[in-house]
């Protein structure tokens, strides 16, 4: 092919500045990006900093040779499709859905080609997220700390403390995705102990004032508080109503014992989102989602507050403080 002197001017003109292009700028262009969606109320600053940590491990960090996108559902679940649907409009490298099945669900329905990763504490076989743990297929993969089967120990916990309660109450909320299957989690593990439950719906701050005083005219003695990221936004409002009405309450993360709950057990929701990250960098290096099994834990923590207990007036039996891997006084 041959060019004229005029054409062959403009050719070394325009290859001539893209070699001036200030290197950062072009590396930045080259750099992949990750679509962040979490269902949470508001930056979860712990669960980014795990995050991170985790594509650190795979040599990946933030600002230098990934770019990430943040998009918060702010607790309202039916804003996630639309998210999610902005991630894939901005052809991001993979989604990173955080905070249940319900993030990674909206994910999955708009997109079949982008890889998706996924943190929740759902069931993402039942939820539809992949075919088995072991073997996921299609673009979805993630971690699982299974919440919802943890249930019947965190009722056994709970009884132990608060002398066998005739009533415990549940605080859940009507929006969230695995709504069905966290009922349907309590009613089979109190009936297998004959433990009478009644529960309590909330969906704003507003709704969880209502619940309290709901449970409190039922008279319920003791609480347990359902997984879900907005919970988690709330802890400060939900620990600080069981404590006005001496409730004792258990919780599915440590979370709700550092910001002074009484009792929680659960896995370490700090350590998945860094798991969650680190698989996130996995497939950023090359792997694919269905040759990547689900991610599940196997130490679930069990933290006790005494200062907590002793405000509440319950003695805590020394069997019980030996089952504990952590107290906090």
């Amino acid at each position: 092919m041959q060019f004229d002197r005029s054409t062959r001017r403009e050719l070394i003109v325009l290859l001539g500045g893209a070699a001036a292009w200030p290197l950062a700028a072009r590396a930045q262009q080259a750099n992949p990006v990750v679509g962040f969606l979490h269902s949470a109320p508001g930056p979860f600053a712990s669960a980014v900093a795990a995050f991170r940590q985790g594509l650190g491990e795979t040599g990946y960090t933030e600002g230098q040779n990934v770019a990430i996108e943040y998009r918060w559902a702010e607790g309202q679940y039916d804003r996630l499709p639309a998210l999610a649907a902005d991630l894939v409009d901005r052809r991001v490298s993979v989604i990173a859905a955080m905070g249940g099945n319900g993030p990674a669900q909206a994910a999955k329905a708009a997109t079949a080609t982008i890889p998706i990763v996924f943190v929740s504490g759902g069931d993402p076989v039942s939820g539809g997220l992949v075919a088995s743990l072991n073997r996921p297929g299609g673009n979805v993969t993630g971690v699982s700390w299974i919440a919802t089967a943890l249930v019947p120990k965190q009722l056994e916990l709970l009884r132990r403390l608060a002398r066998n309660p005739a009533l415990i109450g549940a605080l859940v909320n009507l929006r969230h995705p695995d709504y069905d299957l966290q009922v349907r989690e309590l009613q089979e593990a109190g009936d297998a102990i004959g433990q009478k439950i009644t529960l309590a719906g909330a969906a704003t701050a507003h709704d969880i004032d209502t619940a309290f005083a709901f449970l409190v005219q039922q008279g319920a003695s003791a609480l347990i508080v359902t997984n879900d990221p907005f919970f988690t936004g709330c802890r400060d409002q939900i620990v600080a109503l069981a404590a006005r009405h001496a409730i004792p309450a258990m919780y599915f993360s440590r979370e709700f014992a550092a910001a002074g709950g009484l009792l929680s057990y659960g896995a370490n929701l700090i350590d998945a989102h860094r798991q969650g990250g680190f698989y996130t960098g996995k497939i950023l290096k090359g792997a694919k989602p269905a040759d990547l099994p689900v991610w599940q834990p196997t130490k679930f923590e069990f933290v006790i507050n005494l200062k907590t207990s002793t405000a509440l007036g319950l003695e805590i039996p020394p069997t019980l403080l030996a089952l504990a891997d952590e107290v906090i006084e």
